[in-house]
C-alpha cells in the first residue's frame, strides 16, 4: 500500500478538525446526498457543498429531471470509441477538455469513467466501457482521470465491481471465483488507483457472490483501501443502497442521491444503540469531507472554454478511434478530387448516432453530419447523391431499397451508413441479439446487389454480427464518435485522416461462440460466471475460435513491418524486470500510426492459464519509410497468475514466450525468456496432497522419491538399467507405460501408495515423513 499524498494528508488533517465538532446528526446529514447532484452543507463549521454531474464523454451538468436538461457540452466520442484509440495520450487530453468545461460550470466531480469488462457483447451499457482487456481499459482510464484531475475536478471511477449485465441489475448477484476476480474484474480497476487516484470510487449495484457491493467490506475496505492505498471516497450508484449502516461499516461514504431522513434516522439509531461506533463513523464521514475540501478548494472561478477548440479536439480523437476493418481493392479512401458518382445511403448519414443512451447522454454544442461534411470536403453537392434506406428505427421498406438501389447503380461508389438506433442499446436493458435492425442488413444486400464497389459505415455502440461481410469491400467501424463523428468519418472516408484505430473487444461470427452464451443475462438474481477468467480473445483463443474480427485488429491506409524483437536477458528472477525493444516501420507510402501490442504467454503453465495475454502497448506515428524503436518494461505481475491457495499472485518456473505485433491474432516477432520464481512454499503438505504436490513443494521433493520408490520399487535417482536386446518399437512402448504410470501416480493423494504397497509403506512412516516438512 502506498503512502497518502502530501495533499491528501492535509485535507484530512482540516477534515478531521471539523469532524470532531460535529454532531451525530450533521455527521449523518453528510454521508446523504442533498438532492439528486449535490453533498450538504454545514453552514456553522463553513463546510461547503459539491456538485457532481455525470460526465464519461462529455458534462452533462443537469437543470432538470429529464437527461436531455443539461447545459451544453462537448460530446466526445464514448469510451468504446475512445479505447479504439489505444492511446493514451488522447484520453488525457480529452480529459483535461472535460474538467474545463466542468470548472466552467461549477462541477466538481465527474461521474465517469466506466471500466467495467465486457464480458458479454450483448450487454447494454457496453458503449460506456472500455474494454474486454483489464490491462488496456485500466490504463486509458488512469490516463483520463489524470487529465480530469489535474485540472482540478474529480472523478468517480465505476461500477465497482464485477458490473456486467442490465438485467435485475439492482439485485443480481455476480458469482465468481477469487481467481477470476482478482484476474479479470479488478485489474483494470487497480491500475487506474495506483497510477491516477481518482478522489472517489463509486460501488456497483449489483452483488458480488452475495454481498451488495455498497456494503462489500472485502471490496472496499480490504482491497480498496488496505491492499491498493486508495485515498478517495466511494459513493453508491444512484440507489445502490441496500442497508445504509452495513455500508458505513463496510466503507460506503457517501449515498447518491439523498434519502432525506430515511437512512439518516438509521445511522444516528445505530450510533445510539452502540451497533455502530462513533469511531468508525468518524472515520467515513472524513474520508468524505477530504475529497470535498479539495474539490471547493479546486475550483477555478471564471473558467471558460472554446467551444470550437473542443470540437476540434473532439473531431481528431473520433478520427483516431476510427477502425478500418475491410478495404479490399482499395476501394478506400475516396478520391476527394475524383468525379465519379458517390451514392451516400442509409439515414445515419443525415441522423446519426453518435452518443449511448441514458444517464450518460449530452447535450451537444455542435454536431456534424457524414453527408453535410463530405459534401463540403469532397466535391460539391452535384457529386453525392443520398438515399434514406430505412427509417430511424431501422424499418425499411421496397419504395425505399428501390430509391437506393437506384442512386447505387448509377454511381462509382456506394457509402451505406447502418448500425444500431438507441432502442437496441442503452442503460438499463441488454440487448436481445447481436444483429443490427433487419432494415438496416436489407439496406446493404440490397445495395451490393446492383453495385460492386460498397462501403459500410457502422454507428454503433458495441461489437454485431455481419452477414453480409463479404459482399462488401470495404468496412469501416465508427462506434459512437461524438458530435463532431461527422466530420471525423468524412476525414477517413476521404482520406483526410488515416484510420488508425484497432478493436479494443472481440467481433464474433455469431452469438453462440461468445463465452457467455449459455449464461448471459444471469436470471432469477443470479449471474453465474462459469467462464471464469476466459472472456474476450482468451476465450477465443483458448478454443481456437476465429471471430469476425479479432482483439486488437485494425487496417491502415499504409503498412507496418516489425524487426529486430530484442529481450533485456535470456533469464531473470521474477523479482527482476525485462526490457523489450523492437523495431517497427511504416513500409507504406502515406504518414500513419500503429498500435504495437505485446503479449505473454506461459510455454508449459502448472495451472490452467490463456493461451496469451495483453501486458503492453504503445501507439507510433510514422511517416512515410520512417521506422523507430519502440521499447517495453516487463514485471513480476506480467508473468503471474492469481494463486487462489495463497490468495496472491503467482510465478511458476518456467519459460514464457513474449509475441509482438499488430493484432492479437498477428504477432510476427516471438522470443523466450526463462522466469525463475521466487515463490515462497504453498500450503502445508499433508496425507490428503498429491504425490505431484510434493514434487512442485520445495522441501517436498525427498519425500517425493520416496513415495515413487515404494510403489515403483525405485526412485527417479536409481532408475534400473534397461534390459539388452530392446528393439525400437519396444522401447517405446516401455517408455510409454512408464510415463502413463507416472501420470496415474503424480495424480494419487500420498496416503493412497500405503495401500497399493499392500503395507510395506506403513501409515506410520508416511506420516513421519510428512512431520520432517514441518
Amino acid at each position: 500500500m502506498s503512502a497518502p499524498s502530501s495533499e491528501s494528508k492535509k485535507y484530512k488533517t482540516k477534515a478531521q478538525g471539523l469532524v470532531s465538532q460535529m454532531t451525530v446528526e450533521e455527521k449523518a446529514r453528510l454521508l446523504s446526498g442533498n438532492g439528486a447532484w449535490t453533498t450538504h452543507a454545514i453552514e456553522r463549521l463553513g463546510v461547503p457543498s459539491i456538485f457532481m454531474a455525470d460526465g464519461p464523454h462529455g458534462l452533462r451538468r443537469a437543470t432538470g429531471p429529464n437527461t436531455a436538461d443539461s447545459v451544453p457540452a462537448t460530446c466526445f466520442p464514448t469510451a468504446s470509441a475512445l479505447a479504439s484509440s489505444w492511446n493514451t495520450e488522447l484520453l488525457k487530453q480529452v480529459g483535461e477538455a472535460l474538467a474545463r468545461e466542468a470548472q466552467t460550470h461549477d462541477v466538481q466531480l465527474l461521474l465517469g469513467p466506466g471500466i467495467n469488462m465486457k464480458r458479454s457483447p450483448l450487454g447494454g451499457r457496453n458503449f460506456e466501457y472500455f474494454s474486454e482487456d483489464p490491462l488496456l481499459a485500466g490504463q486509458l482510464a488512469a490516463a483520463y482521470i489524470q487529465g480530469v484531475q489535474g485540472q482540478g475536478v474529480g472523478t468517480s471511477l465505476k461500477h465497482f465491481a464485477v458490473n456486467n449485465q442490465e438485467h435485475e441489475r439492482m439485485i443480481s448477484s455476480s458469482n465468481l471465483d477469487e481467481r477470476t476476480l482478482h484476474e479479470i474484474y479488478l485489474p483494470a480497476f487497480e491500475i487506474a488507483i495506483k497510477e491516477a487516484q481518482p478522489w472517489s470510487v463509486m460501488c456497483a449495484y449489483n452483488k458480488v457472490n452475495g454481498v451488495y457491493a455498497s456494503e462489500n467490506d472485502v471490496l472496499l475496505e480490504r482491497i480498496l483501501r488496505d491492499e491498493w492505498g486508495f485515498e478517495g471516497f466511494v459513493v453508491s450508484d444512484w440507489g445502490a443502497v441496500s442497508d445504509r449502516v452495513q455500508g458505513v461499516k463496510a466503507g460506503l461514504n457517501l449515498e447518491m442521491p439523498g434519502s432525506g431522513e430515511v437512512n439518516r434516522q438509521k445511522i444516528i439509531a445505530a450510533v445510539e444503540q452502540g451497533r455502530l461506533s462513533v469511531e468508525r463513523l468518524d472515520e467515513v464521514v472524513t474520508g468524505l469531507l477530504t475529497v470535498v475540501l479539495r474539490a471547493r478548494d479546486s475550483h477555478r472561478p471564471g473558467t471558460t472554454y472554446e467551444v470550437e477548440q473542443h470540437q476540434e479536439l473532439a473531431r481528431r480523437a473520433a478520427g483516431e478511434s476510427i477502425i478500418l476493418l475491410k478495404n479490399e481493392q482499395g476501394v478506400l479512401p475516396v478520391d476527394p478530387r475524383g468525379t465519379g458518382k458517390v451514392a451516400v445511403i442509409g439515414a445515419f448519414a443525415k441522423t446519426p448516432r453518435y452518443q449511448g443512451a441514458g444517464s450518460s447522454q449530452v447535450n451537444p454544442t455542435r454536431q456534424t453530419r457524414a453527408y453535410d461534411e463530405l459534401v463540403r470536403m469532397g466535391g460539391g453537392e452535384a457529386r453525392f447523391g443520398y438515399a434514406a434506406g430505412y427509417d430511424l428505427e431501422g424499418i425499411t421498406s421496397e419504395t425505399l431499397l428501390e430509391e437506393a438501389r437506384t442512386l447505387a447503380r448509377g454511381a462509382e461508389v456506394a457509402i451505406v451508413f447502418a448500425g444500431l438506433p438507441d432502442s437496441h442499446e442503452s442503460e438499463g436493458f441488454d440487448r436481445a441479439s447481436l444483429d443490427m435492425p433487419e432494415g438496416h442488413v436489407r439496406l446493404i444486400e440490397a445495395v451490393s446487389q446492383v453495385q460492386s464497389r460498397v462501403v459500410v459505415v457502422l454507428l454503433n455502440g458495441s461489437a454485431i454480427t455481419m452477414p453480409w461481410a463479404d459482399k462488401v469491400q470495404g468496412i469501416v467501424e465508427g462506434y459512437l464518435t461524438g458530435q463532431a463523428g461527422g466530420a471525423a468519418l468524412a476525414d477517413v472516408l476521404l482520406g483526410q485522416v488515416n484510420p488508425s484505430g484497432k478493436l479494443s473487444e472481440t467481433f464474433p461470427m455469431r452469438l453462440e461462440d461468445t463465452p457467455t452464451a449459455l449464461e448471459f443475462p444471469g436470471l432469477n438474481q443470479q449471474a453465474n460466471y462459469g467462464e471464469g477468467i476466459f472472456i474476450g480473445y482468451r476465450y477465443y483463443d483458448k478454443r481456437a475460435l476465429t471471430p469476425l474480427f479479432p482483439f486488437g485488429f485494425g487496417l491502415s491506409y499504409t503498412t507496418f513491418a516489425y524487426s529486430d524483437l530484442k529481450l533485456g536477458a535470456a533469464s531473470l528472477q521474477e523479482t527482476e524486470t525485462l526490457s523489450v525493444e523492437l523495431k517497427v516501420k511504416n513500409t507504406g507510402k502515406v504518414a500513419g500510426k500503429e498500435v504495437v501490442q505485446l503479449y505473454v504467454r506461459e510455454v508449459q503453465p502448472r495451472v490452467v492459464r490463456p493461451p496469451k495475454e495483453l501486458k503492453a502497448f504503445t501507439k507510433v506515428a510514422l511517416e512515410a519509410g520512417q521506422e523507430k524503436t519502440v521499447r517495453f518494461e516487463l514485471s513480476r505481475r506480467d508473468f503471474a497468475y492469481f494463486d487462489s491457495t495463497q490468495h496472491d499472485w503467482a510465478v511458476n518456473s518456467g519459460a514464457f514466450e513474449i509475441l509482438v505485433g499488430g493484432s492479437s491474432r498477428d504477432l510476427p516477432l516471438h522470443q523466450t525468456v526463462q522466469v525463475q520464481s521466487t515463490r515462497r512454499a504453498p500450503v502445508t503438505l499433508t496425507r490428503d496432497s498429491t504425490v505431484k504436490e510434493f514434487l512442485d513443494h520445495p522441501k517436498g521433493k525427498a519425500v517425493y522419491s520416496r513415495l515413487l520408490e515404494s510403489f515403483l520399487g525405485y526412485s527417479p535417482d536409481n532408475k534400473p538399467p534397461e534390459p539388452p536386446g530392446l528393439t525400437e518399437e519396444q522401447r517405446a512402448a516401455r517408455k510409454k507405460g512408464e510415463d502413463s504410470t507416472l501420470v496415474f501416480i503424480h495424480d494419487m493423494p500420498a496416503y493412497k501408495v500405503v495401500n497399493f504397497t499392500q503395507g510395506k509403506l506403513t501409515d506410520a512412516t508416511l506420516d513421519a515423513w510428512i512431520a520432517t516438512l514441518k
